[in-house]
């Protein structure tokens, strides 16, 4: 009567899944690469926001020079007056020495701080200060870590 029936029985089993092993690898794959991209994004941010400083010393120095077209001195300028909506990331100040002498100075502020960025009436532009890593110039507006104007 129990002829008819068959049993089977296998002693292999099959499992579906990641070993422990397999998912460890995967975790450390992504914190390796997780390490070499944070620090790219966060200079390649940085590098996105330096143009707003710069510009905003490119337009002040037309409004001076504008001004000194008008009045034959730079003293009682009004872009030497501070102008927040300017600029997210760059606070902008202006000094005046004389008549026919002035430097404009972008500073950072916030994520930006640290950078401070100046231009005269003769068109120097200089890079008087950055965060560490950065290379300060005397003679350009410094955008890149490695020194590069």
């Amino acid at each position: 009567m129990y002829s008819n029936y068959k049993f089977k029985y296998s002693s292999q089993t099959q499992t579906s899944g990641f070993t422990l092993i397999e998912v460890m690898i995967v975790v450390a794959i992504i914190g390796i690469l997780a390490a070499v991209a944070l620090p790219a994004y966060t200079d390649y941010v940085t590098r996105g926001k330096i143009p707003e400083g710069t510009a905003g010393l490119a337009a002040k120095r037309v409004q001076l020079e504008q001004y000194f077209q008008d009045n034959r001195t730079y003293v009682g300028a009004p872009a030497c007056v501070s102008d927040a909506a300017l600029s997210k990331y760059f606070t902008f100040s202006c000094t005046a020495q004389d008549a026919a002498q002035y430097t404009i100075r972008a500073q950072g502020t916030g994520s930006m701080a640290g950078f401070t960025y100046t231009i005269t009436e003769a068109n120097v532009k200089a890079t008087s200060a950055v965060p560490t890593g950065w290379t300060t110039s005397a003679t350009c507006w410094v955008t890149k870590k490695g020194g590069a104007c």
